[in-house]
């Protein structure tokens, strides 16, 4: 099998992670913050580190950590409960449906408006501002072409008019190692660039920034209070921890802390080898090929996005994702809202070896094409 569907979640897990598990599993599935005996204790040490290991990663030196069920609940969490009403929150067309939905049921509400920029220049974004703007949301690699934004230019913007910057990593984390400590919130993915289990996100914030719960529940604190307190991160934490994960999102921020040269290093290998392959295949139209990290779109010739995923999943063992991806106003940039785009996306797991054949795949799929035609 080639997997080249990271950019939904990794699907090779180092040794050290599926140990870490192995140890989780055995030793730290005891109710952690809720109990104040042993075992609670220490499986609330071991996700207290796992969130200092996440502010290290990030060189989060003035923020707090939020463990959240993924990064979709974390985007969740910073657009709804920062909400400002009769507020104005300016995206981009890159954005993902985690971002947009929420949005859209703000507005819909009747509690926001918002802006969505067709370019990404600074000066399109800087226009955009009104009177009431209060946020700005960008993702800092597109799910869709890998397109990466400037996202220190924005921030000057944020700064300039005290905006808060929030800024999505879900395919970033991992694979880019930009110092983004500026923004004013952080989502992020456990599930792939870092290399945990599906389950745990989460969402970081700079002290000062003002966040209200979205979910209620137990807490482990004031719990004689009917109402939900509003303590980083342990009132947005509601419930049991998910250990597990969380556990394994450290030993995954260990494994890549590691090896951060080696996956430098591998995925600017494998993203020549990708481009100067796609470049070379006349019969595929790529997305914005020049300025992708990792995540590639393409059609290949009047084909819909499903049939050549299918073919290159059933002829050649190559996971690839083909549709929207979650991110229709990507697509209805690109004219491709109705067939979508077939999205390979690597990790340093990938080799060469699979870059040469999903060539050999996508040229076998152009000649039976051709011999269709005649």
């Amino acid at each position: 099998m080639i997997y080249l569907d990271n950019a939904a979640t990794t699907y090779y897990k180092p040794l050290q992670v599926k140990q870490a598990v192995n140890i989780a599993m055995n030793l730290y599935t005891a109710n952690a913050g809720r109990g104040a005996h042993k075992l609670a204790q220490v499986s609330a040490e071991k996700i207290f580190a796992v969130r200092e290991k996440v502010l290290k990663f990030f060189n989060a030196k003035n923020h707090d950590c939020i463990f959240t069920a993924g990064c979709t609940s974390a985007l969740n969490l910073a657009i709804l409960g920062s909400v400002k009403k009769g507020g104005h929150i300016i995206t981009t067309y890159l954005e993902h449906n985690s971002i947009l939905r929420p949005l859209e049921h703000l507005k819909n509400l009747g509690q926001i408006e918002y802006s969505v920029v067709d370019r990404l220049d600074s000066s399109t974004i800087e226009n955009a501002i009104q009177p009431n703007t209060y946020m700005i949301i960008t993702t800092q690699v597109s799910n869709v072409t890998g397109e990466k934004l400037n996202l220190k230019e924005i921030n000057k913007i944020c700064k300039k008019y005290n905006l808060i910057h929030l800024i999505d990593t879900a395919q970033s984390a991992g694979h880019i190692f930009e110092d983004i400590s500026y923004a004013d919130l952080i989502a992020f993915a456990g599930h792939k660039g870092l290399y945990g289990l599906s389950g745990v996100g989460g969402l970081i914030v700079k002290k000062g920034i003002k966040l209200n719960p979205i979910m209620f529940g137990g807490t482990g604190t004031a719990s004689e209070s009917l109402v939900q307190p509003n303590i980083i991160p342990e009132s947005f934490e509601v419930g049991t921890c998910a250990n597990i994960p969380i556990i394994s999102l450290g030993a995954g921020i260990d494994y890549v802390n590691k090896n951060k040269k080696y996956i430098i290093e591998k995925e600017d290998l494998l993203n020549n080898a990708i481009k100067n392959m796609l470049k070379n295949l006349n019969f595929v139209s790529v997305y914005n090929i020049e300025k992708t990290e990792g995540v590639y779109s393409f059609n290949v010739l009047n084909y819909d996005s499903s049939f050549v995923s299918d073919y290159l999943n059933e002829n050649f063992n190559i996971c690839t994702r083909a549709g929207l991806h979650c991110a229709p106003l990507a697509h209805k940039h690109f004219n491709n809202l109705t067939r979508g785009a077939v999205r390979i996306s690597i990790s340093s797991d990938n080799t060469i070896e699979d870059v040469l054949i999903l060539e050999k795949a996508l040229k076998d799929l152009y000649d039976k094409s051709i011999t269709l035609v005649k």
